[in-house]
């Protein structure tokens, strides 16, 4: 057995240390406002439908299924064939739920990818082709109509009790399978011919660096930052009626967004992801391994007598057993306003596990010494 063990001590050097202004702010690259957000009222919308897949092989939902065969019966009821729900079998039909996101600013003819999921007990979708089905928004009104043959990246096959499947064969896709019937307006400037642009991530900095690069590149003051995540710019009377290049004016205007310091650490995969100017204070790290060694030797006692034994003479098993206990000097690392790019350069040299990266760093924020947000996935 072996067991390894982080020892982080945080040492704390008043007179060493910088204070936390002092250090050199790192210059990023300039971004334009449209990839940093949207402006409100911009939003995609979710649709949703319940239909059938038809043409199936014998995987579709079991004859039990009463909601596939009242479905179909209802089906046929619409081409002038009625037949009662407990007549129908076939394992050729599933009824299935369709899921799409319409755009903003759709419009009547264009298309989209619709997203289709078994309901029932149907075992594979795989060559079933979707029959018509209605797409509907919370509203309760259809705005789009799904059709077509699925697209289904998996398969599954089993015959005499053997199962073979790959992936999830019950989930399969239509690419620019329904059409738009309605039209979707967004209206971006409000009665008060106010444009309020939101940031993706919220952040004070940036908002207020966003207002003042676009009162700069207007040459007025037209943009004010209502919080950390929202920038209120009023449209100029002579832009009211060119609303779509005034938009696009703004869009393109060049900003330097500010970002927090953060670590993500994703421990299933052993990746550790950070900014390079991520500051680390003053810290000691020691690290070394602990192994544990059992060894047991298993030996017959078998007595030897002359004559015939006595009473309660058998023979016996021993066990004997050896423990050793080793401990190997591991690497030491003196960090010293440095940054985790750094740390991370260093624990790689020293030919450090990644697992171990991880600890370490998690033991360093827990002594207050990692200056980020600590991220664990």
């Amino acid at each position: 057995m072996q067991i390894r063990h982080l020892l982080v001590s945080f040492a704390v050097g008043v007179a060493v240390l910088s204070p936390l202004g002092a250090q050199p702010v790192a210059v990023g690259p300039n971004i334009r406002v449209k990839d940093l957000g949207r402006f409100q009222g911009w939003r995609e919308n979710a649709l949703v439908g319940y239909g059938i897949v038809t043409g199936l092989a014998g995987t579709g939902d079991s004859p039990s299924n009463q909601a596939t065969r009242q479905t179909l019966a209802n089906v046929f009821s619409q081409f002038n064939l009625t037949l009662p729900p407990g007549q129908i079998q076939s394992r050729n039909v599933a009824v299935v739920t369709v899921t799409a996101s319409l755009p903003t600013f759709a419009r009547e003819g264009d298309t989209l990818d619709v997203t289709v999921n078994s309901a029932g007990d149907a075992r594979s979708l795989v060559g079933g082709s979707l029959l018509l089905t209605p797409l509907k928004a919370p509203n309760g009104k259809i705005y789009a109509l799904a059709q077509g043959p699925l697209a289904v990246g998996g398969y599954r096959y089993d015959a005499n009790g053997n199962v073979v499947q790959k992936n999830h064969p019950t989930v399969g896709s239509v690419p620019a399978g329904a059409v738009v019937e309605v039209s979707t307006g967004s209206e971006v400037a409000g009665s008060s011919q106010n444009l309020t642009f939101v940031l993706a991530e919220a952040d004070y900095t940036t908002a207020s660096r966003v207002a003042i690069a676009i009162n700069a590149q207007l040459g007025q003051t037209l943009a004010k930052a209502k919080d950390a995540s929202g920038i209120e710019i009023a449209v100029p009377e002579t832009q009211r009626s060119q609303l779509v290049a005034f938009v696009a004016r703004l869009e393109n205007v060049a900003v330097q967004p500010d970002r927090r310091a953060k670590v993500v650490i994703n421990e299933r995969t052993g990746t550790v992801v950070a900014g390079g100017d991520v500051s680390i204070a003053r810290v000691s790290i020691a690290h070394g391994d602990l192994k544990i060694s059992i060894t047991t030797q298993n030996s017959i006692s078998q007595p030897s007598v002359i004559g015939s034994a006595g009473h309660g003479v058998r023979t016996a098993g021993v066990a004997n057993s050896q423990v050793d206990v080793g401990e190997e000097g591991g690497p030491g690392f003196l960090a010293s306003g440095t940054t985790v790019s750094d740390l991370v350069q260093s624990l790689s040299r020293m030919k450090t596990p990644t697992r171990d990266v991880i600890s370490i760093l998690r033991a360093i924020k827990a002594a207050g010494a990692l200056h980020a947000e600590l991220i664990v996935q």
